[in-house]
């Protein structure tokens, strides 16, 4: 059983403790430390020494007496009573009259309590916190009190275990990574030929494909030490502390070589350096300093730098160059074969029933990536374990996928009838023209339930395979099917709602592509006047041409989606009956089937 451990306080949190400390020390403390000691007497005492000639100075105030005695070591002090000759026998006394006996403490002693005694004090302090401290996390390496210290995590055998074989989907990144495992294990095979190993590895793709555990499976692999950081760590307030973090990870690393070291992130510190005033002179200075400690000054000593991003564009060409970052190994969303697998290796870790059939899961789950399919399958889990079952089926995953895709099912969402019949005739319509047109998605399932996402129902539509190619007529078709549900809405109730707000939105990224990217065109012919920013994150585009020239795409945009609109509108007037008939089976059903919905429009 692993401990909890309480998270570690800041060093400032011990000083600022230490501060307080010495603050109520010179309030309460060192103020009595310096003023002089007073002993105080009755009254009778007082006119013993007076009568005795013993007194020294004395000062008479409205509420007591203070006086000295003859050699002026000690002060002492009295009450004040009612004695009309006390003046008259200290003047025959001998003592002296004065303003004020209690002098203040020397500027010296005063200069010493104040400021020397509580500086040493707080530097003590903060030295003991500091030995402490670093004594328990680990001796001086701990980033705590070594500011240009590198925060590298350091793993020897993969402490996680993972191995190539924990990792599916992505063959050809393993394939390429493999050769840096064996050229660890086995260096004088390719230095006797005379070739060497890549000094950096750089990994991109978009989130959740899998990079970081690539770079973990390579250590497991490779049984070397393995220095793991993320880019953000080497960035500083200070100027200078992220440049010392870089020199002394590669210090450590060449006392361990060979070794792999894993940057995550590194467009953290890796940014272009565009040449204008930038503020954080820190971040370009990391990045010098990286780029000095890969330049290849040295012989190759066993260090391999693997580094993962899903922003390559936004990189330094000067880290890109051969000699640094050698090698570009894209680690991409997996395709049908991929998922499958993926999905197979997170089901070990759960208990799934014998007759799931993993393909198509994979193919309802298109386009998602390794750490989507390990959310479906958890997802899975849990649903399971909320019907009480101890195994997930097949229906589980199924849910798990729509889920993802449009989140839970709306139980106390309720639907008026006219609303339903609206969002009925708008899904069918959908399914409809995808079924009667060439090139198209077979439909999987049809449901009129909301969405916590916000859909009052969807279509869904599962490829057969992977396509990694469409043709103009099948971008078309697939406008065709986004406006079928609004065209579905005004062949049968004559008016339009708001229910289409996603179809519009993606039929029109759908034709403003075919023009501006895909050089589908008359017009344009193949000239490119958009370009794609951020591939991985999203795929945003801007727009590089002309104010007249965009005003040229908009009206081939709006002309392009008109055209098919008018297309959905033919197809379902031809097949009214079918439109009829399917919207009321899922008006009265709700969900139903594919299989269900090709039975019906085939008789």
């Amino acid at each position: 059983m692993n401990e909890v451990k309480s998270p570690k306080k800041p060093l400032i949190f011990y000083y600022v403790i230490a501060l307080i400390i010495l603050m109520l020390l010179n309030i309460f403390v060192i103020p009595q430390l310096l003023k002089p000691r007073v002993t105080e007497i009755d009254y009778g005492t007082f006119i013993s020494m007076t009568e005795n000639g013993e007194i020294g100075y004395v000062q008479i105030q409205d509420n007591q007496i203070i006086f000295t005695d003859k050699d002026e070591e000690n002060i002492y002090k009295t009450g004040l009573m009612d004695d009309p000759g006390r003046t008259e026998r200290l003047y025959n006394s001998g003592a002296v009259f004065s303003q004020q006996i209690v002098q203040e403490a020397s500027p010296l002693a005063t200069f010493f309590f104040s400021w020397i005694l509580p500086t040493l004090i707080f530097i003590g302090i903060g030295q003991l916190i500091s030995h402490r401290i670093t004594n328990k996390m680990g001796g001086a390496d701990s980033m705590m009190f070594g500011p240009g210290k590198s925060k590298a995590k350091v793993y020897v055998k993969s402490s996680s275990g993972i191995k190539f074989s924990d990792v599916a989907g992505e063959d050809e990144a393993k394939e390429n990574l493999s050769e840096i495992v064996d050229y660890l294990h086995n260096p004088k095979k390719y230095s006797s030929i005379g070739a060497s190993m890549p000094k950096g590895i750089l990994l991109v793709g978009p989130p959740g494909t899998g990079k970081t555990m690539l770079a973990k499976a390579v250590a497991g692999e490779s049984n070397v030490p393995f220095f793991s950081i993320s880019g953000s760590e080497f960035v500083e307030m200070f100027v200078g502390m992220g440049a010392s973090k870089v020199r002394d990870l590669f210090k450590q690393a060449k006392e361990k070589a060979p070794c792999i070291v894993f940057i995550d992130e590194i467009d953290a510190i890796g940014k272009k350096r565009d040449g204008q005033f930038s503020g954080n002179d820190e971040r370009e200075q990391t990045l010098n300093q990286l780029l000095t400690e890969m330049d290849g000054f040295e012989e190759n000593t066993g260090v391999i730098i693997l580094a993962a991003t899903n922003r390559p564009e936004s990189l330094d060409p000067a880290l890109l160059r051969p000699g640094r970052f050698d090698r570009r190994v894209p680690v991409e969303l997996p395709d049908l074969k991929g998922r499958e697998e993926i999905l197979k290796v997170h089901a070990r870790k759960v208990n799934m029933d014998a007759n799931i059939n993993y393909s198509t899961i994979a193919r309802m789950a298109s386009g998602a990536s390794g750490a989507e399919l390990a959310n479906i399958v958890n997802e899975a889990a849990l649903r399971a374990v909320r019907d009480g079952r101890n195994t997930v089926t097949q229906s589980d995953l199924e849910e798990s996928i729509e889920v993802v895709i449009a989140g839970y099912q709306k139980k106390n969402a309720i639907l008026s009838d006219k609303e339903k019949r609206i969002v009925s005739y708008h899904e069918i319509g959908h399914a409809l023209a995808a079924a009667l047109q060439t090139n198209s998605a077979p439909v999987q399932k049809i449901t009129i339930i909301p969405r916590t996402s916000g859909a009052l129902g969807y279509t869904m539509q599962i490829e057969d395979g992977n396509h990694y190619l469409m043709s103009k007529e099948e971008l078309e078709n697939k406008i065709v099917t986004y406006t079928a549900g609004r065209a579905a809405e005004e062949l049968v109730f004559g008016s339009v709602t708001t229910g289409a707000s996603n179809d519009i939105e993606q039929a029109t990224k759908l034709a403003r592509a075919m023009i501006t990217r895909y050089g589908m065109s008359d017009e344009f012919d193949m000239v490119a006047m958009e370009n794609v920013t951020n591939q991985y994150l999203g795929g945003d585009t801007s727009l590089s041409c002309s104010p007249e020239t965009q005003t040229r795409i908009d009206d081939k945009v709006v002309e392009t989606v008109k055209k098919q609109h008018q297309r959905a509108l033919v197809l379902l007037k031809e097949n009214r009956d079918k439109l009829d008939e399917l919207a009321g089976y899922l008006y009265e059903k709700e969900t139903i089937t594919g299989d269900e919905f090709m039975e019906i429009l085939n008789r």
